[in-house]
């Protein structure tokens, strides 16, 4: 069950609070401040914080900030009084889940509860999927099909987000980096595009893609994709069925001459991303490896 640290000086607010939590069905312990939360915190790891703004010693705000700091993943619910309003926007600024206003508790605080519970043991049951899994691996073959490449990404999306594999920022990148290597799979090694006609003006590149998805040999070529899952490793080994590329011909898309050509931006892009980038000697296959980083709260 869920465990929620309410956090108030007034006893008669902590038990109020206190029976709500009960009622959103989680667990309930208590500190009269944000000091003695923080080594409750630190020692017994409850999953939410349910805290007053206004309090001695440490208040609301500063909790939220600290907690933001040290256990980032941590979420915390406002209480918020009259009067502290503005304090209350800044402490949603820094971090905090959601609030309710103390007048409203009675009628708002179960279902504001409620929503983040479930976030939290959703999280946890991915936890645990991800403790007991040693290793999934997964493959498909894409060939021309209009929104192909985006139900991909979405796939091994939702696959990383159920392993809390990484966070939001770190997911887009990675996204990014399996984007521009399928596409560069299908465009320059089954349709054999020159990334030179992306430097001319007009539709020339993707009319001559469209036109060779209909057109032997190109049309009936595929890409295959194999993903391989553990709790710290995500590797990606994507295979076109065109003649292969000699990587070294490359102009180095780091050189100012070559930062705004379209030759060589995705490659630099799946190494900027992943830790990871390898061909194979053909040129038509590219391992990519992401290594997970493990969160400081965890």
């Amino acid at each position: 069950m869920t465990m929620v640290l309410v956090v108030d000086d007034s006893l008669v607010d902590q038990k109020i609070a206190g029976g709500l939590v009960e009622q959103a069905g989680g667990e309930v312990c208590y500190a009269a401040n944000g000091e003695e939360a923080l080594e409750i915190v630190a020692a017994d790891k409850p999953d939410v914080i349910l805290t007053d703004l206004q309090m001695p010693t440490l208040d609301g705000l500063e909790l939220v900030k600290r907690i933001r700091e040290s256990h980032p993943r941590l979420p915390v619910v406002l209480m918020t009084g009259h009067g502290s309003e503005e304090i209350a926007a800044e402490a949603l600024r820094s971090g905090a889940a959601s609030y309710v206003p103390k007048r409203n508790m009675a009628n708002d605080l179960v279902d504001a509860l409620k929503v983040v519970i479930t976030a939290v043991e959703s999280t946890q049951q991915r936890q645990q999927v991800r403790d007991l899994m040693e290793e999934s691996r997964s493959c498909f073959v894409l060939g021309y099909q209009p929104g192909g490449v985006q139900a991909m990404i979405s796939y091994f999306q939702d696959d990383l987000i159920r392993m809390n594999f990484c966070d939001q920022s770190a997911l887009l990148r990675l996204s990014t980096a399996l984007t521009e290597a399928i596409n560069n799979a299908t465009d320059h090694g089954n349709l054999e595009l020159d990334s030179a006609l992306r430097e001319e003006a007009g539709d020339a590149y993707r009319e001559l893609g469209n036109e060779r998805t209909k057109k032997q040999p190109w049309c009936d070529r595929r890409v295959r994709i194999t993903t391989t899952l553990t709790p710290t490793k995500a590797t990606f080994v994507i295979r076109d069925e065109g003649s292969g590329f000699n990587i070294d011909d490359l102009p180095d898309p780091t050189d100012p001459e070559n930062l705004l050509k379209a030759s060589g931006r995705g490659i630099m892009l799946m190494n900027a991303f992943m830790d990871s980038v390898s061909f194979n000697d053909q040129g038509n296959e590219v391992t990519l490896i992401k290594l997970r980083v493990a969160n400081s709260d965890e």
